[in-house]
């Protein structure tokens, strides 16, 4: 396996251009010394659920450790006749120097909590932004839709399909790594397999089968090629009347006197609930109880459900094009908002980003995150905005309460207290080790564990609170008042 290095790609130009006319006017005015605290967060979860997943810290981490502005880049912005010299200089020089926090990829995560914060000289944190956030917004989009179709498949494997249909090459090849963290078993996508490891599967499409003469010896000629891993696509012309009896026989005369049982049987049309039960049938009188229905075609959640509700035979499935761009909510709108403002003595001014959408409100400050658990069950109650220097201490009752319906209150007496964001660079130097892309699924399915179903329903979810300590919560309505 050998991993893509985000810091071996200069990807420094894929900035939105505001950035760097800031960052220019910070360097020539009193502001280019001055440590700033950005927060990354998100205001809606993708499919109206009751969850996203966090996906993309690892290429976040490659491209902030590969950051850097060659001679091309140089002249071009000289080019533009825009920029100082003395600016052009810094860039030519630039040695990334921020402190970074962030969840670890795979965590549960909700609207208006920070999920990376970003603290250093304001021009680095600003220059971070098109790419932390569209590295972030994509995989965690599609990690998000694909823990929605895994669950949804009740245990049975989900491959990723999608690689074809995908919002171009690194939409393919990043997407597929996201699906599998969300929960995906494996991807038709090749070079995701060589680069981080998700497996590839795949077998034959219609081309193979109409290449040939006859179905049959579509079948035959690709079972006595790859015996020990048979799985036939039975839906080119008839699926009851030809596939599966063109199938069954050649599981017969081929796959099983080479010692071998055939692996499965593919639909990619059809109705795949009737059809599913016909080929279970089929598939057991002939001796094959152990063979594998496997169905694909422009499958999503919702399809997968109804599937299970008509009583559909299906051990595993194919899903494309509405996994890899996430088609049904296409967006996860993360942003980026400066929080704070440090001052000579150390200590930081919050700041705040009003707007008459309440949603659009900030949280001001220099904070961390909590997650809140019942020590009984394992069950996440609440997470908990603070202050980054407060301390929640689990062993004394905490009281917890909705920031915009205050009166809606609870007390916890028996709960565990988890940070969730952790240090990934501290002054430029990377302090996290990145977990391997199976821990990070394996990681992922543990935490979901942790929500109760009513908040991982498809439909209405129960809504998952987020609040905020009394001291951030005293502070965010001090600066709206005096703002008012």
């Amino acid at each position: 396996m050998k991993d893509q290095d985000f810091s071996a790609r200069n990807l420094s130009m894929l900035i939105d251009f505001y950035e760097l006319t800031m960052a220019n006017g910070y360097f020539q005015s009193d502001k280019r010394d001055t440590v700033a605290v950005f927060d990354m967060f998100f205001r809606k979860i993708p499919d109206g659920g009751g969850f996203a997943v966090f996906a993309g810290l690892e290429q976040l981490i490659q491209y902030m450790q590969g950051l850097r502005f060659d001679e091309e880049d140089i002249a071009y912005l000289r080019g533009r006749g825009m920029f100082s010299e003395e600016f052009l200089d810094y860039l030519a020089h630039f040695r990334f120097s921020c402190d970074v926090w962030a969840v670890p990829e795979g965590t549960p995560v909700f609207p208006n909590e920070p999920l990376i914060i970003v603290r250093g000289p304001v021009i680095q944190a600003q220059l971070l932004e098109t790419m932390l956030l569209l590295t972030v917004n994509h995989q965690s989009l599609i990690a998000t839709k694909a823990n929605r179709i895994a669950r949804a498949a009740r245990g049975k494997a989900v491959m990723e399909f999608g690689s074809r249909r995908a919002q171009g090459y690194d939409g393919a090849v990043f997407g597929a790594r996201a699906a599998y963290i969300g929960g995906c078993t494996s991807t038709a996508c090749t070079v995701a397999d060589m680069q981080f490891g998700v497996p590839a599967v795949g077998t034959m499409a219609h081309s193979w089968v109409l290449t040939f003469d006859s179905e049959y010896e579509a079948f035959k000629t690709y079972a006595e090629i790859y015996p020990d891993n048979c799985t036939l696509l039975v839906d080119t012309y008839n699926v009851m009347h030809s596939g599966m009896p063109n199938a069954i026989k050649v599981f017969d005369e081929v796959v099983v006197p080479k010692g071998f049982r055939p692996k499965g049987v593919r639909i990619d049309s059809g109705d795949i609930a009737y059809l599913s039960k016909k080929m279970r049938k089929m598939l057991d009188e002939a001796g094959y109880p152990d063979v594998g229905i496997v169905a694909s075609n422009s499958l999503d959640e919702y399809i997968i459900g109804e599937l299970w509700d008509q009583g559909a035979r299906v051990d595993s499935f194919g899903v494309g094009e509405n996994l890899i761009t996430s088609r049904s909510s296409p967006v996860f709108g993360g942003v980026y908002k400066l929080a704070a403002v440090q001052q000579p003595d150390g200590s930081y001014e919050n700041k705040i980003k009003v707007s008459e959408t309440i949603e659009k409100i900030t949280n001001p400050g220099f904070k961390t995150l909590y997650r809140l658990y019942q020590k009984d069950t394992g069950k996440a109650i609440a997470d908990y905005i603070t202050f980054y220097d407060e301390l929640v201490d689990d062993s004394k009752p905490l009281t917890i309460f909705d920031p915009i319906a205050t009166w809606k209150r609870q007390e916890l007496t028996d709960y565990t207290a988890r940070r969730l964001l952790v240090p990934i660079f501290e002054r430029g130097q990377l302090v996290y080790r990145s977990p391997s892309l199976p821990e990070i699924q394996t990681y992922c399915r543990e935490q979901v564990d942790t929500l109760w179903d009513e908040v991982k329903r498809f439909e209405f979810p129960h809504r998952y609170y987020v609040d905020l300590s009394d001291k951030l919560w005293s502070i965010k309505r001090e600066l709206l008042d005096i703002i008012r």
